[in-house]
């Protein structure tokens, strides 16, 4: 989420499937069962479910998510030793390879996380791999407890051609948002005041630069976080509205404008002038963010998802903030949303057991664990936030563009092949400057038009 959060594979009970040869995200999948589900029929109480055993694919590995979701699992076994969990815990990437097959097969895990974007939960939309949750929202009341700005980055037409509306394939913990960490006393010595402004931020990366220092942290490795510093940018220069057809594939835009080029140009500076840290492409994600945590870099541009790592290495040395609008209080557009939605396969066995489960991990009290875990909860975590932690200013950054700007849709929501034929090498060539702001464009622009039409 998202290509947000690659993560050490963690394996928790025993592994449900081999797997081998499958489809990719984004190829013919097959046409799956229409799904039936009645809500008359639905059982809502897990103790009255009988023994089940259901079988749980997540990718809930990061320092923070994987210490909310184990008190959660154990949360769960007490309250229903009944319904056991064989938790299966992947990479985001090792995920995006075994999903697929797994959904195709007779025999499918009974709750997966499901990346929100089309080349992952719309393509299992189109082949009919996913059970629409209507019938459980109702039972349940998730209609009324959840905004749409969180349900429609999980919600698809029955054909998936429509990303943002129709049925509810997912249901989401927690709240994410893409914005900048700062380090408090670097800042200080450097002289510059957090940025209220873009324009502060643009000459406080000046500032930084003269100094001698490197003004933003960044590992493109495994090529998502340079789609992530880029949406952060255009959000200052691109309408939401646009960015937000871009990102979710609609008709109705183009990438190829003066506005996207002015972005695009304004990353290039960057790299140009040397404000990024050297081998960003040969460094992971994970990596930079432990170093910006020990003190390399002053800024570091990516998601609220990296609060609890960077928070247990130093809990009082860092700030966090959404990319600071044109205009001291004005509206601010970032990245962000939901992060990875759990979903019920089409065929899974247990159905009724496996929404009681998701209403489970998403309730009330679980936003209250995500938010002892420093993890934003998807709702309610305004009145979860005390205080000047990381975790509070990353709550309040989510806050703020939420209710008073955009959450836009992550670049590789856009169509099935988007991020590995045109976001994550274009972006990787432009780091190594081997290709011109207009070369990224025109390869984002060709897949973006051959997909929308």
């Amino acid at each position: 989420m998202r290509l947000r959060n690659p993560i050490t594979i963690v394996f928790c009970g025993a592994l449900a499937l081999a797997l081998g040869a499958c489809s990719a995200p984004g190829q013919d999948l097959g046409t799956g069962p229409t799904d039936t589900t009645n809500p008359s029929t639905i059982v809502t109480d897990p103790a009255a479910m009988g023994d089940v055993t259901l079988t749980l694919w997540d990718s809930e590995a990061l320092e923070g998510q994987e210490a909310q979701f184990s008190e959660l699992l154990a949360a769960w076994g007490q309250k229903y030793p009944n319904i056991k969990i064989d938790r299966v815990a992947q990479s985001f990437s090792d995920m995006k390879v075994t999903l697929p097959m797994a959904l195709a097969d007779p025999n499918p895990p009974d709750v997966v996380q499901a990346n929100n974007g089309r080349n992952d939960m719309g393509a299992f939309v189109s082949a009919g791999l996913l059970t629409d949750l209507a019938p459980y929202a109702q039972a349940y009341g998730w209609l009324d407890r959840f905004p749409q700005t969180v349900l429609k980055n999980s919600s698809y037409t029955a054909d998936g051609k429509v990303f943002g509306e129709g049925n509810l394939y997912g249901l989401a913990q927690m709240g994410e948002v893409v914005g900048i960490y700062y380090n408090k006393a670097k800042l200080a010595a450097l002289g510059i005041a957090t940025p209220q402004t873009w324009d502060d931020y643009l000459a406080a990366l000046a500032s930084a630069k003269a100094a001698g220092e490197t003004p933003i942290m960044c590992g493109n490795s495994e090529g998502w976080p340079a789609g992530q510093v880029l949406g952060e940018v255009l959000g200052q220069y691109v309408a939401p509205d646009q960015l937000t057809k871009l990102g979710m594939g609609n008709p109705g835009a183009s990438w190829n404008t003066p506005e996207v080029l002015q972005a695009m140009t304004v990353l290039d500076s960057w790299i140009k002038n040397g404000y990024f840290n050297d081998a960003v492409n040969g460094m992971t994600d994970e990596q930079v963010a432990t170093a910006f945590a020990k003190g390399q870099g002053v800024f570091y541009m990516t998601g609220s998802w990296q609060v609890a790592l960077i928070a247990g290495i130093d809990a009082d040395g860092f700030g966090f903030i959404a990319p600071p609008p044109s205009k001291a209080g004005g509206a601010v557009s970032t990245l962000g949303g939901s992060s990875q939605p759990y979903g019920i396969p089409a065929k899974a066995a247990h159905k009724d057991a496996a929404a009681a489960f998701i209403n489970f991990i998403t309730s009330d009290e679980a936003m209250k664990v995500l938010a002892a875990t420093d993890n934003i909860p998807v709702i309610g975590g305004s009145d979860l936030a005390s205080g000047d932690s990381l975790l509070a200013q990353s709550i309040r950054a989510y806050g703020q563009v939420s209710t008073q700007g955009t959450l836009l849709p992550y670049l590789d929501w856009s169509t099935p092949t988007f991020n590995d034929s045109a976001m994550v090498p274009r972006l990787q060539d432009l780091f190594a400057q081997k290709i011109t702001p207009q070369g990224v464009i025109d390869a984002f622009q060709e897949n973006y038009a051959s997909f929308t039409g």
